[in-house]
């Protein structure tokens, strides 16, 4: 492909690429879940632990709370109590959960009605409830200044979640069926500084003792900095940057810089001060792979029942009352599905389905729109510049195979399960070992690192860039597989036009942003300083 052919095709998109989409991974993906933050998942992640020492683990993250601003006080983001926040795990390919991971909330005041104070003169004094979350200094060896407490409870259900066997996980680090969640990072003098907060995060590390599992994994639930990445503002308004790496970006292996193109820039990433909060698990791999082939689907879910009566005249753990079977309200799985794939009067139903249904789905990955609408909008542009009658932008592949190999099906070899059922799910190959962050590609398998997306997804790989182009048709070209420059017979560089162009939202993201031991996601960052 000429180089005057690329410059065109890049300076016509520049004007709208995906505009009417938001990359904000899952923040806020679907119209019903934006009136329910606590309840809508952000980022999901799934990878072959690379803490050292933990190569038999497998780290599952789900993230929930989107674009928590780090001074929201005074209430700060806990968790409904009322829901149910679920991880579930195939691993034999059917599309149906083997294994689920139910965590549910209960939130306490100190002494049941909270820190109060003795308020006026002798003889005619009250003692009044405080309206902060804490009335002191907090650290891991002091919790006295603490008013208010989140706990939580995790079960372990095998087979399917509403009705299969349940049995309590176990806190193995203070003996019982509770954990307690840390508070909200809010501020240094509350916490003394930012090192002090993350040594009182970590004390909320624990160890489990799970059902039927002969070894121990470890839990934790807080409040994390997000560590999604991603040029959203500029993106919402007509692209208005080069969404191509610029001559000054550093090469990511996919193709050379452009004039005009977009620099890749921490400052691109409009979720650099936002946190979010995460329930993260390990567990051991001989624990989740059953009689499989080592490779297993993961995704996450939150839960509501089915029915809400609100309290008139509402109280502590007292709003309203809920009631009716459970009703799924967020999911997910791969990133950027319900963004970039779900047509918008199918985002709703997406977020309420299971992977056994998305057959329903089928025809917005083997038929995208998203690619036909950049031709639409950009075609014509192009073409003037080049005068040129190019046919179209958008890949030819139709059905699109590389696509329902990304998202539906997993790739033979690398994270396809034993059984393949077409269904969205992030799959993991278990048996491939885990790359140590220093060595991580942020691009995953296409960046020669087959321990990275789409084989699961750890926290420092770039999926935008790589659903970017994966979307336009990047695996219509040859990609590195073990050093080798691999085609991988999905469809060929003549049905993809612009497949070999580098796309990108600026924004990079590495492994170097996270921490190498678990939970992996760096510290929140503090309300004040």
């Amino acid at each position: 492909m000429k180089t005057t052919y690329l410059s065109a095709v890049i300076g016509a998109l520049c004007a709208g690429l995906i505009s009417v989409n938001s990359l904000a991974s899952s923040h806020r993906e679907a119209p019903n879940i934006t009136r329910m933050p606590t309840l809508d998942s952000t980022d999901f992640y799934a990878f072959n632990s690379y803490e050292s020492g933990r190569g038999d683990y497998v780290t599952l993250i789900a993230n929930y709370i989107p674009l928590q601003d780090a001074y929201g006080g005074p209430n700060y983001f806990a968790m409904d109590p009322a829901g149910v926040y679920s991880i579930h795990i195939d691993n034999n390919g059917d599309a149906v959960e083997d294994l689920t991971y139910e965590f549910r909330f209960t939130q306490a005041l100190a002494d049941g009605e909270g820190v109060k104070l003795t308020v006026g003169p002798e003889g005619n004094t009250r003692s009044v409830a405080v309206p902060l979350k804490n009335v002191g200094g907090v650290s891991a060896g002091d919790m006295s200044a603490v008013n208010f407490s989140e706990s939580y409870s995790v079960k372990l259900i095998t087979g399917n979640r509403r009705t299969g066997t349940s049995a309590d996980v176990m806190n193995a680090t203070t003996p019982g069926t509770s954990f307690n969640k840390p508070l909200d990072f809010i501020g240094t003098k509350s916490f003394s500084s930012i090192e002090a907060y993350a040594t009182y995060a970590d004390s909320f590390i624990y160890d489990i003792t799970i059902p039927n599992c002969s070894m121990a994994g470890r839990v934790f639930v807080g409040q994390r900095k997000d560590p999604f990445v991603v040029n959203l503002g500029k993106t919402f308004d007509l692209v208005n940057y080069v969404p191509v790496e610029g001559d000054s970006a550093p090469g990511a292996g996919d193709g050379e810089g452009f004039p005009g193109g977009i620099t890749q820039a921490a400052g691109n990433d409009d979720l650099q001060f936002k946190n979010v909060t995460a329930i993260a698990l390990e567990i051991p791999k001989a624990c989740l792979t059953g009689g499989g082939n080592g490779s297993i689907g993961t995704w996450t879910t939150a839960s509501l029942p089915q029915a809400r009566i609100l309290n008139p005249q509402a109280a502590f753990n007292n709003t309203e009352v809920n009631g009716g079977a459970l009703t799924q309200v967020s999911r997910l799985g791969n990133p950027l599905v319900n963004e970039l794939v779900i047509g918008l009067k199918d985002k709703d139903r997406f977020s309420s389905a299971e992977p056994k249904d998305d057959g329903q789905f089928a025809d917005y990955v083997t038929h995208p729109s998203l690619p036909e609408l950049l031709n639409i909008l950009f075609k014509d542009a192009v073409n003037t510049t080049l005068g040129a009658s190019l046919p179209t932008l958008a890949p030819t592949n139709i059905p699109r195979t590389d696509l329902v190999t990304a998202f539906l099906t997993g790739f033979p070899g690398v994270n396809q399960l034993a059984t393949v059922t077409p269904s969205e799910m992030l799959r993991l190959n278990t048996g491939i070992g885990a790359t140590p962050a220093a060595e991580q590609s942020p691009f995953g398998v296409a960046g020669n690192d087959l321990a990275g997306f789409p084989n699961g997804r750890r926290p420092g790989d770039d999926v935008v860039d790589i659903a970017l182009r994966v979307v336009m048709g990047r695996l219509c070209y040859p990609i590195p597989v073990n050093g080798v420059d691999t085609d991988l017979g999905l469809c060929d560089p003549a049905d993809a036009n612009v497949g070999n162009v580098a796309f990108t939202d600026g924004a990079p993201l590495d492994a170097s942003m996270m921490k190498a031991t678990f939970p992996y996601l760096a510290d929140p960052l503090p309300g004040s300083q």
